[in-house]
C-alpha cells in the first residue's frame, strides 16, 4: 500500500516540474435544467496541468525517482499518458518512444509528435500498444513508464489528492474517472477513507466494475467515446487492492451522457474537457451518483487533449 508520507515525499520531488492546478467552486445546478437539485461543488481543473492532463504527475515521478538508461524511456498509452511521458522526457532531455493504438485521438497523436518523441501507432486498442511497448523494452533496454500499474505512477497521481485536500476544505466526496486505475488508486491512497472516493467509468469500458465483481482484475470490454483514455483491458494489479481498501463505489455512465456532460461543462462554466474528463459530471447529470443535500462533492476534470472543434 501507499501512504500519505510516500505521496508527500513524491510531491516535494516533482513540485518544481508540475503545475499546482486550481480548483473552482461552482453551482452544479447551472449545468442543465434537469440538474436543479445539484449542490455547489468543486472542480479540480487538472486539464490545466502540464501536457494537458493529470498524467504529467506520474510521468515526472518515474523520470525523477528512477534511473533512466541511455536508451531512454518507453510507454504505451491511449494518448494522454503518451503526451505526458513525451513532455517529461523532452523537459529532462532523454529519448522517448511512445506506442499508441489507432483509437487515439488525432490531437493527442499530433502533440506527442510535436514533443519530439518517436511515435508508433499500432493495433486497435491500448492492450495492443502495450504489447508492442513491452517488446521494445526488452529489445532496446529502455525504461518502461507504465500508464497506471506502477508504484511511481500511482504515487505521482496521488499528489492530486494532496493538492485537492489543501484547496477544498470539508470535502465529503470525490468523483474520479477510471481507466487503468492509477488516478483513483493514488487519490484514494491519499484520502484513505477520510473522504468518500467514487469512481466513474463508461458503460463500454467498465474495468474496475468488472474487477470488483470478480474479486480481481478481469478482462472488460474496451469501447466508448472515451476509449482513448479509459479503456485498457484490465485495471492494474497494484491498483486493485488500493481501490478495494479505499474506494467506496464505482458507477457507470453511457456515451450519450458523457458527451452531454462535455458540452454542459463548456456551456455553463467554459471548462474545456475531453470526454474521459467529463465522466464525473456525467454521473451527476445522469443521476448515476446522487449527492445528499448539502454534500460537498469535488469532481476531477482530468484532461483536455482534444480538438477545440469538439466543443461546438
Amino acid at each position: 500500500m501507499i501512504s500519505r508520507d510516500d505521496i508527500r515525499r513524491c510531491y516535494d520531488t516533482i513540485r518544481p516540474c508540475i503545475r499546482r492546478t486550481p480548483v473552482v467552486q461552482v453551482d452544479l445546478s447551472e449545468l442543465d435544467e434537469s440538474a436543479a437539485t445539484l449542490p455547489t461543488g468543486t472542480l479540480k481543473l487538472e486539464q490545466l496541468q502540464c501536457a494537458g492532463s493529470f498524467k504529467a504527475r506520474g510521468a515526472f515521478t518515474n523520470l525523477l525517482l528512477r534511473e533512466v538508461p541511455p536508451a531512454g524511456v518507453v510507454a504505451a498509452s491511449g494518448g494522454n499518458h503518451g503526451v505526458a511521458v513525451a513532455y517529461a522526457a523532452h523537459r529532462r532531455g532523454v529519448p522517448a518512444k511512445i506506442f499508441v493504438p489507432t483509437v487515439s485521438a488525432p490531437a493527442k497523436i499530433e502533440r506527442i509528435r510535436r514533443l519530439g518523441a518517436d511515435l508508433v501507432v499500432t493495433g486497435e486498442r491500448y492492450a495492443d500498444a502495450l504489447a508492442a511497448a513491452q517488446d521494445w523494452e526488452r529489445s532496446s533496454g529502455a525504461m518502461s513508464v507504465h500508464a497506471y500499474d506502477q508504484r511511481e505512477t500511482i504515487l505521482g497521481q496521488g499528489t492530486l489528492g494532496l493538492e485537492l485536500a489543501e484547496q477544498a476544505a470539508d470535502l465529503d466526496t470525490v468523483l474520479l474517472p477510471v481507466g487503468g486505475g492509477g488516478l483513483i488508486a493514488g487519490v484514494a491512497a491519499w484520502f484513505a477513507g477520510t473522504v468518500r472516493v467514487v469512481g466513474v467509468e463508461p458503460e463500454g469500458a467498465p474495468t474496475l466494475s468488472y474487477a470488483r465483481a470478480a474479486g480481481q482484475p478481469a478482462d472488460a470490454p474496451a469501447g466508448s467515446v472515451a476509449a482513448d483514455a479509459l479503456a485498457p483491458r484490465q485495471v492494474g494489479e497494484l491498483v486493485f487492492p488500493i481501490t478495494q481498501a479505499h474506494v467506496e463505489d464505482v458507477v457507470l455512465v453511457n456515451d450519450a451522457s458523457i458527451l452531454a456532460a462535455q458540452q454542459a461543462l463548456w456551456q455553463a462554466f467554459r471548462v474545456a474537457a475531453e470526454p474521459a474528463a467529463s465522466v464525473g459530471i456525467a454521473a451527476l447529470l445522469a443521476g448515476a451518483y446522487k449527492p445528499a443535500p448539502g454534500e460537498h462533492v469535488a469532481v476531477v476534470i482530468s484532461g483536455a487533449n482534444m480538438s477545440p472543434a469538439q466543443l461546438g
